[in-house]
């Protein structure tokens, strides 16, 4: 790699890292939202709605296509994120 190329990456890695931090801030507000949902729920079954994952998935892919963003990495990305707020919501659900 070129040196200019090397400052290039270095630059766009800055900006990737700062990403990265609102990112975190998002999923960190994304969880207290889910901890707020969880208060509610009164039985663990309660904990994956398939219906409302499918409609998630069906909208995020629609809006993918719209901002032209590949639909396949935004639906890898939001399932595991789904899931893994299943996971989180089952490992931290109180019986009431």
């Amino acid at each position: 790699m070129s040196p200019n190329n090397k400052k290039k990456l270095a630059l766009i890695r800055v900006k990737l890292d700062k990403l990265d931090n609102q990112l975190l801030s998002l999923v960190k507000k994304r969880t207290i939202l889910v901890n707020d949902v969880l208060k509610l729920k009164e039985f663990k079954n309660e904990i994956v709605d398939k219906k409302r994952i499918n409609l998630i998935l069906k909208r995020i892919k629609l809006k993918s296509k719209k901002i032209k963003i590949d639909p396949k990495i935004t639906n890898r990305i939001w399932k595991n994120m789904i899931w893994s707020y299943i996971n989180y919501e089952k490992k931290n659900f109180k019986k009431k």
